[in-house]
Order: structure tokens, then sequence, then C-alpha cells
């Protein structure tokens, strides 16, 4: 069971290993929110997320001859590394089966903690499957990445800490995948603050546990559809499950574009990188119907890869009408070029890219003839607009992308 014992004997094995993150303060969203909003980097911690917690509590309640046989764990990348750097601290063998559609870089980090990395499978599911399959064959011990107590316990410890921090904290947002995070956390909050709410927040193309609180039991998705790949989960852990059923308050969905927005508010207002499952907590505070209470978002990793990061600030800066692409067809003759300039220009904005193709009609001397497609950087929505509406007014039909 999750006893409290349990938590202060996991604590203890963690202390002089991994780093406290302590809580960051956040004037942003709390002028946005209306609540005192902190925030638990756990992005900042050794392996890159509170992965690490569990796994090496779990490692560090193994046998010696349990480790000498060896481990074997599936994950995408989190928990991966998280076992990785336990094994590595603890002298013991072992295996991580990861999907083959796993970025390189996640892969890469998890090897450079000298275990033998198996790619196998599309998806998470797949490589589960396998790694349970080699654990029946070679006689290994497996380590599930969240429907486990100790993992749980070992996770949980983030309520000891934030709690320090903050005794004041009213309520505590969580990103649930499987459900261990916010089992292990919630159970501890609420040994140590029972007043305090715990609201977990799941993707809504990946919302599991709201799902399976709603019907009462572990329920399984058809199918899972969300950005936030470290939560993709289709089907909560039982053995968690029920500590989540007794001390989580609420849950909160979130859908994906929600995630791309708070992605840059993250990058922009507190100069950090947070993954998507991470943002989860951060995207929920513009959903709770409370205000002047103190709020502590958990931001649960950071580790993404460049192509990833690169894609959300694009999609980020699109969607917030900062970056623009609109295409125009006009005569092919000396001039045109520099009037549609001319116009961006004096409307104060700044061209990025630009395609000048002569050849998108046979008949050169049409009024049609050439297309012009510009990428340009702007304000906001409403400057974007001003933009168009100029460019409309000098006779040019601008058709956006």
């Amino acid at each position: 069971m999750l006893t409290l014992e349990k938590f202060h004997a996991a604590e203890s094995v963690l202390r002089n290993i991994i780093l406290d993150t302590g809580i960051v303060f956040s004037p942003f969203f709390t002028k946005q929110t209306g609540n005192h909003v902190w925030f638990k980097p756990e992005n900042m911690q050794l392996t890159g997320a509170y992965k690490i917690r569990g796994a090496l509590y779990k490692v560090s309640l193994l046998s010696p001859q349990q480790r000498d046989c060896g481990l074997i764990t599936a994950s995408a990348g989190n928990h991966a590394q998280g076992i990785g750097f336990a094994a590595q601290h603890f002298h013991a063998k072992a295996t991580i089966v990861m999907p083959e559609t796993t970025p390189l870089v996640k892969v890469n980090n998890t090897k450079a903690y000298g275990v033998h990395v198996v790619l196998n499978g599309n998806i998470y599911d797949d490589a589960y499957a396998h790694a349970v399959q080699l654990a029946e064959e070679h006689h290994l011990e497996f380590v599930h990445p969240f429907n486990d107590l100790d993992i749980a316990a070992g996770q949980g410890t983030l309520a000891f800490e934030i709690l320090r921090a903050l005794p004041e904290t009213d309520i505590i947002l969580v990103p649930i995948g499987g459900g261990g995070l916010i089992a292990g956390l919630a159970t501890l909050a609420k040994m140590l603050k029972p007043d305090i709410q715990i609201i977990g927040v799941e993707p809504s193309g990946s919302a599991c546990v709201k799902m399976s609180m709603k019907s009462g039991q572990v329920t399984s998705l058809q199918k899972v559809e969300t950005i936030a790949d470290g939560v993709a989960v289709r089907t909560p852990g039982d053995v968690v499950f029920p500590y989540v059923q007794k001390y989580v308050d609420d849950i909160i969905t979130i859908e994906d574009p929600e995630l791309v927005d708070v992605f840059l508010d993250m990058m922009e207002s507190h100069k950090m990188v947070v993954e998507n499952a991470g943002l989860l907590a951060v995207a929920a505070l513009k959903h709770l119907d409370v205000q002047g209470k103190n709020v502590v978002a958990l931001l649960s990793g950071g580790n993404m890869d460049v192509i990833t990061i690169s894609s959300l600030v694009q999609h980020g800066l699109r969607l917030r009408g900062r970056i623009f692409t609109f295409r125009v067809r006009l005569p092919d003759r000396p001039g045109e070029l520099y009037r549609i300039a001319g116009i961006i220009a004096k409307e104060r904005g700044n061209i990025v890219e630009l395609q000048h193709n002569q050849f998108v009609d046979i008949n050169r001397t049409s009024d049609k003839g050439t297309e012009l497609v510009v990428t340009v950087e702007a304000f906001g929505t409403e400057h974007k607009n001003t933009i168009l509406m100029a460019l409309s007014q000098e006779g040019y039909s601008a058709e956006r992308d």
C-alpha cells in the first residue's frame, strides 16, 4: 500500500541523488488567471523529467540477484532515461524497449546510460508487449512505467517538495498518463494537507483516466490521438487507479492547440522548454473557475527534440497571427514586387520569406501572370488583418495559406 512510511522511504533514497527543483513563481500567469501561480519545474530535473524519482526508488528495492540478472522496461522517452540512470547508479543490467518511431535524440540519450536499447513496434503498446515477452523469455525483472506502487511512491515525493516550499498551496495541477504520477502525488499530498485540491490534466484525445473515473472502473480508449506523446496512454494502471479514484478531486481535459499556445508563453515569459505532456498543467490554469488561490502547476518534463520545438514555435506563431503567409497573382512587369514590399513595409510588416514564380501562367502578358507567395512577421492577428486590408485597398487580392 501507499503509506506515509513508504513515501519517507522513497525520499530517503532520492534525497542525495536527484535535485529538489523547488518552485518558480509566475508573474505572467498570475496576472492572466487571477490566481497566484507557481511552477514545479521537473523539466529541470536530472534526465529532464520527474520519472527518475520512481525509477530510482524501484531499482533500489531490487535484490542484488535481480540487478545482476537484469531488468527490462518499455518507454518512449522519460521513463527509459529514468531507468537508465537508475540502472547505472545501482550497477544493474537493464534493457529498454522503445518504439521504432522514437526520436533519435531520445534513443541516444537512453543509450548513453549504458543500457541495452531494443527498438520494436510503432507505438508504446507494441514496445510494451515485446518487453513483457522478453522478460518472460530471459527471466528479467519487468519495471512498469506507471502501474506499480513503488514507482508511484517515488513520483509522489514531489508533494513533499511542493508543500515544504509553499505550505499554503491550495491546488496542484498534475499531468496524467497512466495514473502513476498522480496516484502517488495525490495520496501523499492529501496525507500532508487533507484540504488541498489535486486536479489531474489529460489531453482530450487521450483522456483514459477521466473516462475510467466516469465509468467507475478501468476503461480503455479505442484510440489515442494527441501531440502530448508522454501521456498518450490507452488504459490506466489498475494497481494505481483506486488511489486516483480516492484522492483526485477533478480532471480537466485540454485540446492540442492549447498546448501549442502555452508552449510559446513558457518560452517567451519563462525561458523554459517544456514538453507537451508537461504543458498540460500550464494550459489547465485558464480552466480553473477560482480566483486568488495558490496554484502549483507541475511541469513534468522538458525532453523535446529540436525538430518538435521548431514545429511548435512555427505553429504557435501562426496560431497567434505573428507569422502568416499569403499568395497573390500580379502582372509580370517591373515594379510590382517593389509595390507589394512597399505596402507591407508601410504597415510595419516584416517579410521573412518570398517566392516569386513567373511561370505560373503560360500567358505572361496576363494581369495575373505571376504568383507571389509571401511569409510575413506581424505583431498579432489584428496587425495581420491590417496588412491584408492594405493590400486589398491597393487592388491586390491576397489569398491566405
